[in-house]
């Protein structure tokens, strides 16, 4: 995880950091045909040069932005899963463990409603 080394290594809690290592190597692994980059100074995974997911922390949550598409397609599930959203991200409380079953949903749908996509953001 090269690409985000330095990122997660401002972290300052070590639980924090590990649980962020893990979804990002995650999502590596279950899409190596993402591209990681850093975009305002944030983990962010592109697909042909269009934003599919992008993570940041708090003191409180692991929060992942899957676009607002993302979190109108998701909401009930987000919710069930015992998540809290706003309208353009995901909290996932550092107490509680990440419903991956979940993020790859989330994922593969920006993935596929994406695939025509030709700008960075949805328009």
């Amino acid at each position: 995880m090269e690409s985000f080394s330095e990122f997660v290594s401002k972290i300052n809690n070590p639980e924090h950091q590990s649980r962020t290592n893990e979804v990002l190597d995650w999502v590596m692994e279950q899409f190596p045909n993402l591209t990681p980059v850093i975009k305002w100074n944030q983990p962010v995974f592109t697909d042909h040069g269009t934003y599919i997911i992008g993570f940041s922390v708090s003191k409180q949550h692991l929060a992942a932005s899957p676009e607002r598409e993302g979190i109108i397609q998701f909401s009930d599930a987000i919710v069930q899963a015992g998540y809290e959203h706003s309208k353009m991200l995901i909290r996932f409380p550092w107490d509680k463990p990440v419903d991956f079953s979940l993020l790859e949903k989330i994922i593969e749908f920006n993935i596929l409603d994406k695939a025509e996509c030709s700008t960075f953001w949805r328009k």
